[in-house]
């Protein structure tokens, strides 16, 4: 993975507190920030791989919400914690780059009845998604294109839950929803996902 050329080795100094960090990254710290990429990077770059299952895509998003960080700090309000609002931008980066991926696929379907070979090529590519095992990679593979088919909110809450490992809690700050609500989406999530694999697993 590659990731932004600001990052270089961030330098051995006492632990910040987040209120800590947070003051330095409101005043445009730069290694404030490089110490806010050392610490996230790799959290926000497994989240955005899971959405989007392309390792160059995921790179661009991921620098995306660290750019939006850097830009936009001073409107953290602190009502969750640093990592529950990071998480957030990057959850919905990624979707808002999903929903331009889907606009263009829609008007390249257009363009080529005219003709004109404009139709964007995103197709999910095979890649090794870093918390499955290089054993599991075709069981993956069928899991995250049955995910493909679930609605936006179950979805989200499955890949933060049950992908990524966020607690129930932690996903319901995430998505901004209550407990109840995640456990309600989870559930008919891998309800879903049970029909869609039925035949994959027939299959085997």
């Amino acid at each position: 993975m590659k990731i932004m050329s600001i990052l270089v080795k961030f330098p051995k100094r006492k632990s910040l507190s987040e209120e800590q960090l947070i003051g330095l990254l409101v005043e445009k710290n730069e290694i404030a920030f490089r110490h806010l990429v050392h610490l996230y990077e790799n959290k926000i770059y497994n989240t955005v791989i899971s959405f989007l299952r392309s390792e160059e895509y995921a790179d661009d998003v991921t620098q995306e919400v660290f750019i939006s960080i850097y830009q936009s700090i001073e409107s953290f309000r602190k009502e969750s914690s640093l990592s529950t609002w990071i998480h957030r931008i990057a959850v919905t980066k990624t979707l808002e780059f999903l929903r331009k991926q889907n606009r263009k696929k829609r008007w390249g379907a257009l363009y080529s009845l005219w003709g004109d070979d404009l139709s964007p090529k995103f197709e999910a590519v095979s890649y090794d998604h870093p918390g499955v095992a290089l054993e599991n990679k075709q069981t993956s593979e069928a899991l995250f294109k049955a995910l493909d088919r679930l609605p936006t909110t179950q979805r989200t809450a499955f890949t933060l839950h049950k992908i990524d490992g966020h607690s129930y809690d932690e996903t319901a700050q995430i998505m901004n929803n209550s407990i109840s609500a995640i456990e309600s989406l989870v559930h008919r999530a891998t309800s879903n996902l049970r029909k869609y694999l039925a035949d994959y697993y027939k299959n085997l």
